[in-house]
C-alpha cells in the first residue's frame, strides 16, 4: 500500500472487508438497474400466467365416436346430448321442457341398455318421488325447510350379471337435468348429463369384470335446493346399496372440471392413480366450506344425509355466466367434456373393479372417522399429490419447530441488535400489508363515482392487474421501503459502533446489503406465520405456505448464507430469487390466478339483497384479494428493488399502467359487460296483495327491476325510457327469501297477464288457547303455483308443523332461524299439491299488544308472509325484456322469483285481543 493511504482498520480486518466490497469502486455499479428488475417482474408474471395456462387451460383433444371406440369416451357423442338439452331452452322443475329433457335422457339410457356387453346387466328406472322435506341446517340451508313433490329422476344401474353381490355395493354418479328458469344450462349442468350418458355407455361395455356396480342418477330439483339428491337418498330402494358418491357440477362453463371436494385419503389416492388429466385443489374445498362462496352441491346431501364418502367435481371457467342466459353451448371449450370424461371413466373402471376400494368405502361409511382426511393438489395438471392430513400436520409441525429453532439461534447469536433488526423487518411486513391494501381500496372506493358501472372489469378480468394490481404492488413496495429505511437507520448505529473503520461510502453500501437481506428473510417470517395458523386450524391448503417458506429458505441457505459471522454481507444473487421462487410459482401461481378469476366472476351476483350492499363493496373484495396475493407472492421479489438506482422509473411504470387501465374503464373503450358476460337484471311482474285482510280490494301490480350486481340501473333505463320506470331505495319489495332494497317500478300495463284467482290466500282456520299455550291453524292455498316461499316469524312463533291432507311433512322441533325468520321453500312438478295446513305454536314471550295499539303502530309486524311464483312471461314483461340492453341478463336461483310473482301476508295484529 502506498504511503499516506493507510486506513484505521487493522491488517487482520482489512482482507475480510475487501472480500465483501471494494471501497475504491463506485457503489452505483453494484446497484441493480431498472431493466434487470423489470425483467425479473416480467419473468415472474409471465411464468405465473404460463403456469395458469398449463394447469387450467391445457385441455385434451376431443375425440369422436370412431376415435374413442366402443369402450372409450367421446366428447363428440357427449356434446350431441348437450346440444339437444340446450335446444329445449330453460327447463326448471315443473316445466314442459323439463319433461322433454327427462324423456330424452330416458330414451338414450334405453339405447345404452340394449347395446350393453352381453355379460352386463343394465337396469333402467324412471323414479317418481313422493312429497318430502329437506331440513339441512348448515350453510345456505340455515333457517330453511325445503319441501318438494312430483319430481322425476332417471336411474341407470350397471352391474355384472354373474356377481349378485355387486348389486348391494354401488358407486353413485350423480348430476341434475333441471336448470334455473333463466338459462338453457349448457354448463350447469347439461354438460354433466351429456358426460354421464357417455360414461354410462362406456361403463356398460366394461362392467362384466366389476366387483361393484355403478349407478347413474340423473336427478331433477337440484336448482331448487338439492331436492333431487335428497329425494333419492331418502326414498329410493337402491339408496341403501350405495357405498360411494361422485357428484358432477358446474359453477361456470367448460374448462377443466376440477376435483374441489373429497372426503377420504383412499378415494383421492385412487383417483390420483388413474386420472389421465388430474385437476384437483384442496384450496377450493377450504374456500367452499368456509362459506365464502354462497353455494351448495348435491354432494352436501350425500355426505350429510347419506353419510357417504365421495368426490365432488365442478367447472369453474367463466364464473360470471353462472345461472344466466350466457350459460350457452357456444361458450363450451373444446376438450372440456373429454377432460372430465377420460378422468371419470378411468376412475370408475378402476374403483368398480377393485375389491379394496369397495372395502374402504364400506369401512368409511361405518366408522365415519376424521382420520382419512387428506391434502390433495395437482402440479401443472400433470401429476396429483395426495397425502394424509395427519402426515401433513406432522410434517408442518416439524418444519415449524426447525424454523423457530433456526430463528431463535440466529437471534440469540445476533444479540440485541439482531433482535431489533428482526423486529423492524417484521414491521416492514406489517407496513407492506397496510399500504398494499390501502392504495387499491382507495381505487375501489373511487371507481363507482367515475365509471359507468361500479364494477367495470367483469367482462375483462385482466383489467384488475392495472386497476388494483399496480396500486397494490406500489403500496407493498412503499410499506416495505419504509421498513427498509427504519432498518437502515438502526444498522447505521450498529455499524458505527461495531465497524468504525469502514469509510462512509463502504458503510452505507454494506448497510444497504444487510437491510436487503433482512427484508428478504422477512418473507420467511410472513409465510411461517401463515403455516403456523394453517396447521393449527387444519387448513388443507397450508401446503402452499410450506412451499413458499421452504424453497426460498433453502435457496438462501445454499447460495447466500456464510459460516463466518464477522464477514460483511454481499449483494443477494439473482439466481437465489429464481431458484427459490421456481417451486412456489409452479405449485400455486396458477391457483392464485384462478381464484382471482372466480372472485371477479362472482361479483355479478354478490348482492343477495339487491341494493343492500354499497356499490364499492365488490371492488373492495377484489382489491383486498389482489393486495393479499401480491404481498405474499412478491415479498421476496420486492426485496431486490430497494438498493436499485431506478426505483422512480419502476414506480412511474406502475402509475402509467394504472392510468391506462383507469382510462380504459372510465372512457368505456373496454366495456364493463358484453353480450356473453352480462350484468344480472331481473324483470318480475309483481302482484302485491299484502295488507289486504278482507279480500275486497284489488291487489297492487307493477313491473319490478332489480340487480344482484352492484350499481344503480341508470344505464339500463336508457333503453327503457318509455316504460315509465322510477327507481330508488323506497322501492323496497320483500320477496320472503330476500329483500329488494333498491330497484325500479313501473305500473304501465301491469294489470294484464294475471288474474285475481291466482292470488294466494292465507286463511285462519282456528285460533285457540289451551293450558296457557296458543295454537293457530292457517290454511295456505297457493292456487296455480307449485313454487313458493313462506316466512314464519320466529319472534312470535316457537314452533310449527306443515301438513298436506293427512300427512305431516314438517314435524315439531329443530327449527333454526335467520334474522328472526324461518323460511319454507316448496318446489314441485305439475301435479304437486297447492293446499297446505300450517299449524303455529305461539311463544309464551310473544309481545302483547291491543288491537288499537297495533292499528296505531306505523310498522305492523308480520306473522306469516308468502310469495308464490308462476313461470309465465306477461305481455309487459316481454316488452321490457326485449328492450333491455343485450349486456343484461336475468339471474336465477332457488331464492329468486319467476317472472310472475304474487305476494301476500298475515300481520300479527289480527290475532291480538
Amino acid at each position: 500500500m502506498p504511503r499516506g493511504q493507510s486506513s484505521s482498520m487493522s491488517t487482520r480486518e482489512k482482507p475480510k472487508v475487501d472480500q465483501a466490497v471494494d471501497p475504491n469502486e463506485d457503489n452505483r455499479k453494484h446497484r441493480r438497474g431498472a431493466y434487470l428488475l423489470l425483467g425479473l417482474l416480467i419473468v415472474f408474471l409471465h411464468g405465473s400466467w404460463s403456469v395458469y395456462r398449463i394447469q387450467f387451460g391445457n385441455l385434451p383433444l376431443p375425440l369422436d365416436s370412431k376415435q374413442a371406440g366402443k369402450r372409450g369416451f367421446s366428447e363428440a357423442s357427449a356434446l350431441e346430448h348437450v346440444k339437444y338439452l340446450t335446444s329445449l331452452g330453460p327447463h326448471p322443475v315443473g316445466s314442459d321442457s323439463l319433461d322433454l329433457a327427462i324423456q330424452y335422457v330416458y330414451a338414450v339410457a334405453e339405447k345404452i341398455k340394449t347395446t350393453a356387453q352381453w355379460e352386463v346387466d343394465v337396469q333402467l328406472e324412471l323414479f317418481h318421488t313422493d312429497i318430502g322435506a329437506n331440513r339441512l341446517s348448515k350453510g345456505l340451508f340455515k333457517g330453511k325447510t325445503l319441501l318438494y313433490s312430483d319430481l322425476k329422476h332417471v336411474l341407470l344401474r350397471v352391474v355384472p350379471k354373474y356377481m349378485p353381490e355387486a348389486e348391494e355395493n354401488l358407486i353413485l354418479v350423480s348430476s341434475h337435468i333441471d336448470t334455473v328458469s333463466t338459462t338453457e344450462g349448457a354448463g350447469d349442468c347439461s354438460s354433466c348429463v351429456g358426460v354421464m350418458l357417455e360414461l354410462a355407455r362406456g361403463v356398460a361395455q366394461w362392467a362384466h369384470g366389476f366387483k361393484s356396480g355403478v349407478l347413474f342418477l340423473f336427478n331433477t330439483g337440484e336448482e331448487e335446493g338439492l331436492d333431487g339428491a335428497h329425494s333419492f337418498i331418502t326414498q329410493h330402494h337402491w339408496r341403501n346399496s350405495v357405498r360411494f358418491a361422485v357428484d358432477l357440477e358446474a359453477m361456470g362453463i367448460s374448462g377443466k372440471s376440477t376435483l374441489f371436494q373429497g372426503t377420504d385419503y383412499w378415494a383421492l389416492e385412487s383417483f390420483a392413480a388413474v386420472a389421465k388429466y388430474p385437476s384437483a385443489q384442496i384450496a377450493s374445498q377450504d374456500i367452499f366450506r368456509s362459506g365464502a362462496i354462497k353455494s351448495a352441491t348435491d354432494f352436501q346431501i350425500y355426505q350429510e344425509v347419506g353419510g357417504l364418502p365421495g368426490l365432488d367435481f365442478a367447472y369453474t371457467d367463466t364464473t360470471s355466466v353462472y345461472h344466466t342466459k350466457n350459460d350457452k353451448i357456444k361458450l363450451l371449450k373444446p376438450g372440456s367434456l373429454q377432460h372430465i370424461g377420460d378422468n371419470m371413466l378411468a376412475f370408475l373402471l378402476h374403483s368398480a373393479a377393485s375389491p379394496n376400494f369397495l372395502k374402504n368405502a364400506q369401512q368409511q361409511k361405518q366408522e365415519n372417522t376424521e382420520q382419512n382426511k387428506a391434502v390433495f393438489f395437482d402440479i401443472l395438471g400433470k401429476y396429483m399429490v395426495v397425502y394424509s392430513q395427519r402426515l401433513a400436520t406432522m410434517f408442518h409441525n416439524s418444519i415449524i419447530l426447525q424454523s423457530l429453532l433456526i430463528w431463535g439461534t440466529s437471534l440469540l447469536m445476533g444479540g440485541c441488535s439482531g433482535l431489533v433488526s428482526f423486529g423492524l423487518s417484521c414491521l416492514g411486513i406489517i407496513l407492506m400489508l397496510i399500504f398494499s391494501i390501502c392504495l387499491p381500496v382507495v381505487v375501489a372506493f373511487i371507481l363507482p363515482h367515475i365509471c359507468p358501472f361500479p364494477v367495470p372489469y367483469v367482462a375483462n378480468p385482466w383489467l384488475i392487474i392495472g386497476l388494483f394490481g399496480s396500486p397494490a404492488l406500489l403500496g407493498a413496495f412503499i410499506g416495505q421501503h419504509i421498513g427498509f429505511n427504519l432498518l437502515k437507520r438502526h444498522l447505521r448505529c450498529v455499524y458505527s459502533r461495531t465497524k468504525p473503520g469502514l469509510t462512509h461510502n463502504t458503510r452505507e453500501y454494506v448497510i444497504d446489503l444487510e437491510a436487503e437481506r433482512w427484508i428478504f428473510k422477512s418473507g420467511f417470517v410472513q409465510w411461517l406465520i401463515v403455516l403456523i395458523l394453517g396447521t393449527y386450524f387444519k387448513v388443507g391448503s397450508s401446503y402452499i405456505a410450506l412451499i413458499w417458506l421452504v424453497s426460498p429458505a433453502f435457496a438462501y441457505g445454499f447460495l447466500e448464507a456464510t459460516l463466518s459471522p464477522v464477514r460483511l454481507p454481499k449483494q443477494l444473487k439473482v439466481v437465489t430469487l429464481v431458484l427459490g421462487m421456481a417451486a412456489p410459482v409452479v405449485s400455486s401461481a396458477g391457483l392464485a390466478v384462478r381464484m382471482a378469476d372466480v372472485i371477479v366472476g362472482s361479483i355479478v351476483r354478490v348482492d343477495r339483497n339487491p341494493g343492500g350492499l354499497p356499490d364499492w363493496l365488490g371492488n373492495v373484495i377484489v382489491a383486498v384479494a389482489v393486495a393479499i396475493v401480491i404481498c405474499f407472492m412478491f415479498v421476496y421479489l420486492l426485496s431486490y428493488v430497494h438498493i436499485s438506482g431506478d426505483k422512480r422509473t419502476l414506480g412511474l411504470l406502475l402509475w402509467i399502467f394504472f392510468g391506462l387501465s383507469l382510462a380504459l374503464v372510465t372512457s368505456g373503450i373496454v366495456p364493463a359487460f358484453t353480450e356473453d358476460v352480462a350484468r344480472s337484471v331481473n324483470v318480475v311482474h309483481i302482484v302485491d296483495a299484502t295488507g289486504i285482510d278482507d279480500g275486497n280490494r284489488e291487489p297492487l301490480s307493477y313491473i319490478s327491476l332489480f340487480s344482484n350486481t352492484p350499481g344503480k340501473l341508470t344505464k339500463e333505463l336508457v333503453d327503457l325510457g318509455d316504460e315509465e320506470f322510477f327507481c330508488g331505495r323506497n322501492m323496497t319489495t320483500d320477496f320472503v327469501t330476500f329483500t329488494m332494497k333498491y330497484g325500479c317500478w313501473s305500473y304501465k300495463d301491469s294489470s294484464t297477464g294475471w288474474s285475481k284467482s291466482e292470488v294466494p290466500t292465507l286463511r285462519v282456520e282456528s285460533d285457540s288457547v289451551t293450558d296457557s299455550a296458543r295454537q293457530t291453524v292457517i290454511s295456505v292455498d297457493t292456487k296455480s303455483s307449485t313454487r313458493w316461499s313462506l316466512g314464519i316469524n320466529k319472534q312470535e312463533i316457537d314452533d310449527f308443523t306443515v301438513q298436506v291432507d293427512s300427512e305431516k311433512l314438517v314435524l315439531l322441533g329443530d327449527k333454526t332461524e335467520v334474522d328472526g325468520w324461518h323460511t319454507i321453500q316448496f318446489a314441485g312438478g305439475k301435479n304437486s299439491p297447492t293446499k297446505f295446513q300450517l299449524t303455529l305454536y305461539w311463544s309464551n314471550t310473544a309481545t302483547k299488544t291491543s288491537r288499537r295499539e297495533a292499528k296505531e303502530a306505523s310498522d305492523v309486524p308480520l306473522l306469516v308472509k308468502l310469495r308464490t311464483d308462476v313461470n309465465r312471461v306477461t305481455p309487459q314483461v316481454t316488452n321490457v325484456l326485449e328492450k333491455l340492453p343485450r349486456w343484461s341478463t336475468p339471474f336465477g336461483k332457488s331464492t329468486s322469483p319467476y317472472t310472475l310473482a304474487f305476494l301476500t301476508d298475515l300481520p300479527v295484529n289480527i290475532f291480538r285481543q
